[in-house]
């Protein structure tokens, strides 16, 4: 079994450390993550600006990019073949809910998924690296089932997962979870730099708003693994008929 790891916290993170740890010994693992923190990115990849691969002591490779720019040149030319699995994280903090339209560790993740690849992205609920090692562990358990259902190096999926954190002996069963909802988030934070330019801060993220059973988010606060599926088709679906007549109508407008 042949993995990509990368992240959206930089190579030097506690949690793509663990996560390596973690897999190195049941598969062939290569890491190719962002050289800074780049959470938020989304699916961003660079365009305009050259990208330089360099390799750390300690054997990862970095990119002064965005997550999705180190998966796309992985699968594109640097590794020299198809991995059969693409893993991100394990991130410091959630991707619950709305989070996974802006997650670089999502956004990581997704890059493999549409380049075909299996691909699985990890989180922690809590930002500060509690019992890292336990969530590594979890993560290393999940690839390893889904390997031997025959998953791995399969046609594409893209999984969310998000772990509570607890010691491995605390930490409650899997529970396949649809995304919750946040509300919107807290006002935008304004200060004024040294020269007396107003500077703007995003506000952090709202409260959840749909936290149901069967979310996510509903599953987490109660000490369990959440997974969820992901998908990238955006097509409201649900409404295409509405969208066709009012398409119809505005043909006939013009």
């Amino acid at each position: 079994m042949k993995i990509l790891i990368s992240n959206d916290d930089g190579f030097r993170a506690p949690g793509i450390v663990a996560l390596y740890e973690a897999l190195k010994d049941v598969a062939e693992v290569e890491v190719v993550a962002p050289e800074h923190n780049n959470s938020a990115k989304s699916n961003a990849l660079t365009l305009h600006t050259p990208l330089y691969v360099t390799r750390a002591p300690n054997g990862f490779r970095y990119v002064n990019g965005t997550p999705a720019d180190c998966v796309h040149i992985a699968l594109t030319g640097l590794l020299g073949y198809r991995p059969d699995l693409v893993v991100s994280g394990i991130n410091n903090g959630a991707n619950m809910g709305d989070d996974t339209i802006y997650s670089g560790t999502v956004g990581a993740a997704m890059e493999g998924y549409l380049f075909g690849v299996p691909a699985i992205a990890f989180s922690q609920v809590e930002r500060d690296w509690r019992h890292v090692d336990a969530a590594a562990a979890k993560a290393r358990e999940l690839v390893l089932q889904m390997s031997a259902q025959g998953l791995v190096g399969s046609a594409a999926w893209l999984l969310n997962v998000n772990m509570p954190n607890l010691p491995l002996d605390q930490m409650g069963h899997l529970k396949l979870c649809r995304l919750g909802r946040r509300h919107a988030a807290e006002a935008v934070i304004t200060q004024r730099n040294p020269r007396g330019e107003t500077m703007y801060w995003i506000g952090a993220a709202g409260a959840a708003k749909d936290d149901a059973e069967g979310t996510d988010f509903h599953a987490t606060a109660q000490g369990h693994i959440s997974m969820t599926p992901l998908k990238v088709d955006l097509t409201d679906h649900e409404h295409l008929s509405y969208w066709a007549q009012t398409a119809a109508k505005l043909t006939t407008a013009v």
